[in-house]
């Protein structure tokens, strides 16, 4: 952990400005990144200007008027959009000098997403995806233990409800399925924990349930079962490992997601104030949007 007293960012935070202003924007970017100290909220630009006033009052940040207004009063932009607008806006900022903070997927298709860290790669400037569960804990030790295993299979999930309605029943999820909302997170923690994939294949219906097999370079196979229209209370995220020598077993069920912001929010701002980024970059965006494009049961 990096020590506070000695941080780069520790006598000046990284000011953000936020894309953004619907239900993930509010209940998160917008609170972790004014809770500081690593950060500081410094404008919100939405479409929908109410929606922007409401999202910064609480923290005391400006409504920016425009995106190029947004851009003149930060040095960092969040992204809390659709893909498709993250992915026509986010190289317009990275070629304006700011550091990026992505969401996933990168894009809804694998060409815009190669155009986004094109930009990103000519700007050189840095770049964080916000996969929450990597920030937590339990995930990294469940991902370093995963790695001294000789893996053969594994089976998971990541199931919920939000399709069936409620704040992130979204125009996108609904329109492009759960293979787009929920699959970069079960492809990252497969191909981190188990090495990397080199063969995906989906099937089923991306509204109800999709069904992928990942081939690995090791030669291991994993499964993962995804479907947003589950009546859960909570979400359901399971990966089950099976190795020469022991199962591993890891399950958000008792993990508080709240210790992932100060975690997030401390990476970023460590990344931007030394100008290098970490391991989950826009590079790795595009290799889980890759993945994506060849699990899409279309392709």
């Amino acid at each position: 952990m990096t020590d506070t007293a000695t941080a780069p960012w520790s006598q000046q935070p990284v000011r953000v400005g936020l894309v953004g202003a619907g239900p993930w924007a509010r209940a998160m970017h917008a609170r972790m990144l004014a809770a500081g100290p690593e950060t500081q909220l410094t404008a919100v630009w939405a479409r929908r200007t109410e929606a922007a006033q409401e999202t910064a009052a609480p923290y005391g940040a400006r409504v920016a008027t425009s995106f190029e207004d947004l851009l003149d009063q930060c040095e960092a932009v969040a992204f809390a959009v659709p893909p498709s607008v993250q992915a026509e806006l986010a190289p317009v900022a990275a070629k304006h000098g700011k550091a990026l903070l992505l969401e996933k997927p990168l894009a809804l298709d694998l060409a815009a997403a190669e155009r986004l860290v094109d930009a990103v790669d000519e700007a050189g400037v840095v770049t964080q995806l916000v996969l929450t569960k990597r920030y937590h804990p339990v995930t990294r030790r469940f991902i370093e233990e995963a790695r001294q295993l000789d893996v053969i299979g594994a089976r998971s999930c990541y199931l919920h409800g939000a399709f069936l309605g409620g704040d992130f029943a979204t125009s996108w999820r609904l329109e492009h399925g759960v293979l787009f909302d929920l699959g970069p997170h079960l492809l990252d923690l497969l191909d981190a924990a188990m090495g990397p994939i080199i063969n995906v294949r989906g099937t089923g219906d991306a509204r109800r349930w999709t069904e992928l097999t990942c081939e690995h370079v090791s030669g291991a196979v994993s499964q993962a079962s995804l479907s947003g229209s589950v009546p859960r209370e909570r979400a359901l995220t399971r990966v089950e490992l099976f190795s020469r020598q022991h199962e591993l077993v890891y399950d958000t069920a008792s993990i508080d997601h709240d210790e992932c912001w100060p975690v997030l929010r401390r990476e970023f701002a460590t990344a931007v104030r030394t100008g290098r980024s970490g391991e989950l970059d826009a590079h790795r965006g595009l290799r889980l949007q890759r993945l994506l494009h060849q699990a899409a049961p279309e392709n």
